[in-house]
């Protein structure tokens, strides 16, 4: 599953935030792909998803993170995944570790 937090920054300051923590605070972090939807009262939704080695699980998991402020304040909704080899799921905690990285580094911003 996921999780979802509400933040008193602004979607684009939590943006700037999460991409810094995943990519340039990391050796194998990468933006994948970034999708954007602006609405006609300044408000957006923004897509995110990450890619990440992690020697643990032996290979690379994602990170999707979808921020928006359609409801006021800027809400964010992550998980990740990709973890574990062949037909099993166990990747010794790499994706949570993954999914971690979003709410440390947006910690301090919760509501």
């Amino acid at each position: 599953m996921g999780n979802t937090l509400k933040l008193s920054i602004t979607i684009d300051e939590a943006v700037d935030l999460i991409y810094e923590a995943v990519v340039n605070g990391s050796i194998t972090g990468e933006l994948i792909d970034k999708y954007e939807i602006n609405s006609l009262d300044n408000k957006k939704c923004i897509v995110m998803i990450f890619d990440k080695h992690y020697y643990r699980a032996g290979n690379r998991l994602t990170l999707t993170v979808v921020i928006d402020n359609l409801q006021g304040n800027t809400r964010v909704h992550y998980t990740g995944g990709g973890g574990g080899q062949g037909l099993f799921k166990f990747d010794w905690g790499a994706a949570s570790s993954f999914e971690d990285i979003v709410h440390r580094v947006l910690g301090d911003y919760i509501v």
